[in-house]
């Protein structure tokens, strides 16, 4: 069999797919569908130094080949989170956490949160609607950098900086988390997007405008991954519009390090388990004995 493992800088994993946040829960009241174990990591749903509330419904809607979500980020808040988690060394795979906030203090202090909880990971989640001075932290280097810099001086853990394929500059956004300390990047979010009702005459999502997930927008991530693996020299992981082996390995070959898998799960729950053996066919069809030896190789020499 092909050898799976990978690593993101000082983060090693024993698999290349990770379960992204917002698609498994809390991971825990994930685990018991026995989904998990071909997976590197899964990351836990977003949470916040104090309970967010989430938007209204209706918060999910049908989109082409993809979905809307304007969930909002509904959460108990960091407190609360870690008091309703059990030991997560229990759980079948190694779990990171995700935070959020609305300044880079409170992103701080999520972290030291997750610290404590656990998690062998962060994800900064950069391109949730979180504003400061009006801008999405993803869309502007400096708001990103600062938060970075931030959750770098709270904890020990490596640090994933989940950034937006909304971004005007995802490479700039790139380096100014990198440069303040993520010791990886998450390429990428959901896009913006919006979806109208026929019958209703308004938009499918309470909030109007949505992120956008699924199959369609792997193109725009790849994309994102290209450019930032391109320029930078980072540990990058994949994610969007994942659901194939084929799509892991174009992944890896535009630059990855490991992908995150996400919407596909609402559809089929066990869904790493048929990747993993296509992308291993592929391997084997194509003599790739290391799956990690794939990584950047359609960028030109």
């Amino acid at each position: 069999m092909t050898e799976m493992k990978v690593s993101l800088g000082r983060l090693p994993l024993r698999s290349p797919l990770i379960a992204a946040a917002g698609t498994v829960g809390s991971v825990y009241d994930f685990a018991d569908v026995d989904a998990l174990s071909e997976y590197g990591a899964a990351v836990a749903k977003s949470v916040s130094h104090e309970p967010w509330p989430g938007r209204p419904p209706p918060r999910l809607a049908p989109a082409g080949g993809g979905m809307l979500n304007g969930i909002g980020i509904q959460n108990p808040g960091i407190d609360a989170w870690r008091s309703s988690m059990p030991d997560l060394s229990s759980l079948p795979v190694p779990v990171w956490g995700s935070a959020v906030g609305t300044s880079a203090a409170e992103y701080a202090l999520v972290a030291k949160g997750l610290t404590a909880s656990g998690v062998v990971a962060i994800e900064v989640n950069l391109s949730c609607p979180n504003l400061e001075e009006g801008t999405m932290f993803a869309l502007d280097p400096a708001a990103a950098g600062r938060v970075i810099t931030a959750v770098r001086d709270s904890t020990d853990l490596p640090v994933g900086a989940k950034l937006s394929p909304n971004s005007e500059d995802i490479v700039a956004v790139a380096r100014a988390a990198t440069e303040a300390g993520a010791d990886f990047l998450v390429l990428t979010n959901t896009a913006w997007g919006l979806g109208i009702d026929l019958d209703t005459r308004k938009p499918t999502l309470s909030g109007m405008v949505g992120g956008y997930s699924g199959k369609p927008i792997k193109p725009l991530a790849l994309r994102c991954v290209w450019e930032v693996a391109a320029a930078l020299d980072v540990p990058i992981v994949g994610c969007g519009g994942i659901s194939t082996g084929e799509d892991v390995i174009e992944y890896f070959l535009a630059g990855a390090s490991a992908v995150a898998v996400g919407t596909a799960h609402f559809a089929e729950p066990r869904v790493g388990k048929r990747i993993l053996r296509q992308v291993d066919a592929w391997c084997r069809s194509n003599r790739v004995r290391e799956l990690a030896e794939l990584t950047g190789g359609a960028h030109s020499e």
